[in-house]
């Protein structure tokens, strides 16, 4: 793979892209997307790069009509975060390239038709990847050996999340480790407070939670209602463990972000959103939190804390 800065730099005129997300904020001076890979690139928001940005504050009813903003601008591009905000920008335009960051399985939700021939208007990276969900749920057996049954929220509102609670995979997963798998539903920020408690409430002894953006913005929220009901929580990436997570295990999301910085910038130059494939991670990261297990009174194995990319201490 070529440096960044190897890029030639892209020609003077202004380019315009749209940027839609399912949250209420984003930050962009904390993410190295935007404050590193892109201006490594050449791409400087301001001088040649106007981005127009658009949240729904999680009302996923805005996002079509969000989406349809951004197409009356005739954007260049849309960058969209997961599978939700995807599938509503992919209905509105058939014709602007879609750049998804962070997906679930794509190919699944029908984003693309396939990860190497994504065939459409829509590309970019995704956290998918063969075997993950195994992983996690052997490192959460060796550090709680004694846990049987385990919780995790399930926002209904992604496709993808609907799919793997009706094909029962996380569950089969859990019973081939001697647990028990306690899933519970929750649609929007208002009713995450009571599902942790309904997680509690049938017996959880661990709290798993999920990559989705919507989860992921009220990562420390969760946390907090958890700790009321004496609950560990695992996360699916490393971002969660300094907002109070036990252990993470996921993609390193730093890459794919880098990653997804190739794929705007060849987009801008030319190249059609059908020839480019999805990137997935070829980078884990296993991040432990020694001042949360402290608090459970949780002694972490040396197997893990020799394996871990990450811990806080």
């Amino acid at each position: 793979m070529l440096p960044l800065a190897s890029k030639a730099q892209p020609a003077a005129r202004v380019h315009r892209i749209g940027w839609l997300w399912n949250t209420s904020r984003l930050d962009p001076s904390g993410w190295p997307l935007l404050k590193t890979y892109l201006p490594a690139l050449g791409w400087i928001e301001g001088q040649n790069l106007i981005i127009e940005w658009r949240f729904s504050g999680e009302n996923t009813a805005l996002l079509p009509a969000l989406a349809e903003e951004l197409v009356g601008l005739k954007v260049e591009l849309i960058v969209t975060e997961g599978t939700v905000v995807t599938l509503a920008a992919k209905k509105v335009t058939s014709t602007i390239p879609i750049v998804v960051a962070r997906s679930g399985d794509p190919v699944g939700a029908g984003l693309v038709a396939s990860l190497a021939r994504p065939g459409g208007n829509v590309t970019g990276t995704s956290v998918m990847s063969p075997d993950l969900d195994r992983k996690r749920f052997e490192i959460l057996h060796e550090l709680l050996p004694g846990a049987k049954r385990v919780g995790q929220l399930v926002a209904t509102v992604n496709p993808i999340y609907r799919m793997a609670l009706a094909e029962g995979e996380s569950e089969r997963l859990l019973n081939s480790l001697g647990m028990q798998l306690i899933s519970v539903e929750v649609t929007k920020a208002a009713d995450l407070e009571s599902a942790v408690a309904e997680a509690a409430r049938r017996g959880s002894q661990v709290l798993r939670v999920g990559a989705e953006p919507f989860l992921a913005e009220h990562f420390t929220q969760i946390v907090r209602v958890a700790q009321q009901y004496s609950l560990p929580v695992m996360g699916d990436n490393s971002g969660f463990l300094e907002n109070g997570a036990l252990a993470s295990y996921g993609a390193d999301l730093d890459a794919l972000d880098r990653q997804l910085a190739f794929i705007v910038d060849k987009i801008l130059r030319g190249t059609k959103p059908a020839d480019l494939p999805i990137q997935q991670p070829v980078k884990f990261e296993l991040g432990i939190n020694l001042q949360v297990a402290k608090a459970f009174g949780i002694r972490v194995p040396q197997s893990l804390l020799l394996r871990a990319d990450r811990v806080i201490e």
